[in-house]
């Protein structure tokens, strides 16, 4: 039998990966020595990363990359780039994330952008700066797309760089800005890079003007670096509950833009803003974040859930407001799998909390940084229902699914449906076996709690409820229940099928 796919090659072009991880791991190395913390994890990570980096790149001197090769690419990629990411972590020693699962752990959620986390206390003294900060970048690099990133910069890989940012990129199919591939992927960082510029900057401006008290330049840095890839992590304990109003309201309006399509964005950024109002899944995404957070907030004003303190007894526009902006930004964190918290919503009554565990199964849009199942394909998978019900009743009717006044292919049809059926088995699967794993490790973990953890978990979001709740972490969990929720994040990233391909023997048979 001969395999199908090209080790060698495939592991050349995971090299040429991993030797640019040395790159990004100045930023925190620049950090350390600014705030007078020890630089020595993260420039022996770097060189580690050159150094494996440059042994497979040998490998292959001119790779020429297969269809099947590039998804063993994608997969590898998204599980060789954590473990690299996740030396900083056991070189630091400190905390938690000193032990492998936890660092594994810690590293795999913030490149895949899922924002759960496994360190317990999270402050400087603890951690340090440099190492949060890393934390922080991790999630950046993963929000537009590791793979994305290198077919920017590796135009040698030509038009099979298609391929790999298909298999990577979330959403139904990729939207091509320009005829070639390697400049759609420059287009989509060069906006994304600008956003994160945009919003650290407007986060200081807040500051400047006394409506951001909290607000240093190293928290405007940390938080854009995590807003724009809707991940979720954040260097305050409290997460976005330590800023002022003002704080939210903006990010609010960030989590939206990046749960957008970037292509979407693009055309509108090139003169074209007639594109959102014509987008049906912009329009479905926009109404399900503005539902949510409406009926959130009312669910919040009337009593059901709104934490008060002694000392804090609002007026009837104070509560209001305060209602809305929890309401609005927690439904835009959840839906666009950001994970970020304005407050404790462990505290909520369990009508808003139901609320929230649905609306993690949401998802923004295609080609956007967000995880989880995606608007559009609840768009497709509830006209696929309609038209199965027309025609069971009118068998010689032809109704085609249509999108934003386009007809969707039936190989899209069954993709969609096929995930769907991927998501909910994994899903299901997934919460047994968790709570199966709490029940023999002695964890006082509840059905709701495992639910909320495996769809936050598989859709990227980060927090769930109760034990793993906004101010909370998964800490409590055993390592081997860690280790099965890291590699839940790997598949959820590539959106399940991606992954499962490589284990069925078709995929491995020439």
């Amino acid at each position: 039998m001969t395999l199908r796919v090209d080790f060698r090659t495939t592991l050349s072009v995971l090299g040429r990966v991993v030797r640019y991880l040395a790159v990004p791991l100045l930023f925190p190395t620049l950090v350390a020595l600014l705030y007078g913390e020890s630089p020595l994890p993260f420039l022996v990570t770097a060189a580690v990363a050159v150094t494996v980096g440059m042994v497979l790149v040998r490998l292959d001197d001119n790779p020429t990359m297969s269809t099947a090769d590039g998804f063993l690419f994608v997969g590898l990629t998204w599980l060789v780039v954590p473990l690299v990411g996740a030396l900083p972590y056991l070189l630091a020693g400190n905390g938690t994330v000193a032990a492998f699962p936890n660092a594994l752990f810690e590293s795999m959620s913030g490149f895949t952008t899922t924002g759960a986390t496994v360190l317990g206390e999270i402050s400087f003294e603890r951690h340090g700066r440099a190492v949060l900060m890393w934390r922080q970048l991790t999630q950046w690099l993963g929000g537009m797309g590791i793979v994305v990133l290198v077919v920017a910069i590796l135009p040698e890989l030509g038009a099979g760089g298609a391929a790999l940012v298909e298999s990577e990129s979330p959403g139904l199919e990729l939207d091509k800005l320009t005829p070639r591939i390697a400049e759609t992927a420059r287009a989509l960082w060069s906006l994304y890079v600008v956003l994160t510029v945009l919003l650290a900057g407007l986060l200081l401006l807040l500051q400047a003007l006394g409506l951001a008290e909290q607000m240093t330049v190293y928290n405007a840095v940390a938080h854009a670096l995590t807003t724009m890839p809707t991940g979720g992590f954040s260097p305050e304990a409290r997460s976005v509950e330590a800023f002022s109003p003002a704080v939210q309201w903006l990010l609010t309006v960030f989590m939206l833009v990046a749960g957008t399509n970037f292509a979407l964005l693009w055309r509108v950024r090139a003169g074209d803003p007639e594109r959102l109002l014509y987008n049906e899944e912009f329009r479905t995404y926009l109404a399900a974040v503005v539902g949510v957070g409406l009926l959130t907030a009312a669910l919040l004003v009337t009593g059901a859930g709104l934490a008060r303190t002694p000392t804090e007894i609002p007026q009837i526009v104070g509560e209001t407001e305060r209602a809305l902006r929890h309401g609005v930004f927690q439904a835009a964190a959840i839906v666009t799998t950001t994970g970020y918290a304005s407050m404790d919503f462990n505290t909520w009554s369990p009508p808003a909390k139901y609320l929230l565990l649905a609306a993690m199964f949401l998802g923004g849009s295609a080609g956007s940084a967000a995880g989880s199942v995606k608007i559009v394909r609840w768009v497709v998978g509830v006209k696929t229902a309609a038209r199965e019900l027309f025609t069971t009743g009118r068998p010689d009717a032809i109704r085609p699914v249509r999108t934003s006044g386009e007809v969707v292919d039936e190989e899209t049809i069954r993709g969609v449906q096929v995930f769907l059926f991927l998501f909910a088995v994994t899903f299901a699967g997934s919460t047994l076996l968790l709570f199966l794993d709490a029940v023999g490790t002695g964890l006082d973990l509840s059905v709701l709690e495992a639910a909320s953890a495996t769809v936050a978990i598989l859709g990227n979001v980060g927090p769930g409820f109760g034990l793993v709740g906004p101010m909370n972490g998964y800490t409590a969990f055993s390592s081997q229940a860690k280790l099965f929720m890291t590699l839940l994040m790997w598949l959820g990233r590539l959106e399940i099928v991606s992954v499962l391909v490589l284990l069925t023997p078709s995929f491995w048979q020439s």
